[in-house]
């Protein structure tokens, strides 16, 4: 409920504000006297004209004069609204280009609060730290992409021939065939005893030598 009745904030009105209004009621009270002498002057010409239809070339001569001298006044009230108008469009104008300026130093402000908070060195540093994440990242990139540099392909080369020459170095295999095992004679097993196989005997051969 306090916000339904509550007041609403006043806008500050400021010395441009109250001029531009006073400009612009005098050019309204221009205007409406330029509109009641407009209406007069077409009186004025048309009584003229029953004044000659009637005789009367005097009154209607003066009545002539009185015109132009109205409509004299008319084109100078016609200038000063014009002029009015000039004047309130200029002093808008400047209240324009006074906010943006205004506008433009709060940017400014903001900017060189910025730099402030950001020195040279720091953007330096963090341009060198992106570009050699970028490096990086090409790099492993390159790697995955089976792209391997020349110093890479030595590399590769220079391993695999410390890994050819570990194997030169180990101790020699003798080639001498193991000695023939002589086959025993086949024996009948004695009673009770189950016949050895010959794969038992070949066995039980090498065991004895």
């Amino acid at each position: 409920m306090g916000n339904i009745f509550a007041r609403k904030r006043r806008t500050r009105v400021t010395e441009q504000d109250r001029a531009v209004l006073q400009l612009k009621q005098q050019r309204d009270k221009l205007k409406q006297y330029q509109k009641r002498i407009t209406l007069q002057l077409e009186k004025e010409r048309n009584l003229a004209k029953q004044l000659l239809k009637d005789g009367k070339k005097e009154k209607a001569l003066l009545l002539l004069k009185k015109k132009r001298y109205q409509d004299q006044l008319l084109d100078k009230t016609e200038n000063q609204i014009s002029n009015l108008e000039r004047m309130c469009q200029d002093i808008e104008f400047a209240q324009i280009e006074m906010k943006v300026v205004e506008g433009l130093k709060v940017g400014n402000d903001c900017l060189k609060s910025l730099h402030e908070a950001m020195s040279i060195e720091d953007v330096e540093r963090i341009m060198d730290e992106t570009q050699e994440g970028i490096e990086y990242q090409r790099e492993i990139d390159e790697m995955l992409a089976g792209s391997l540099t020349q110093e890479d392909e030595d590399a590769v080369l220079a391993e695999l021939e410390a890994i050819t020459q570990g194997e030169l170095d180990l101790p020699e295999v003798p080639d001498e065939s193991l000695p023939d095992v002589p086959e025993a004679a086949d024996e009948e097993p004695e009673p009770g005893q189950e016949r050895e196989s010959p794969r038992k005997k070949q066995e039980r051969g090498m065991l004895a030598v």
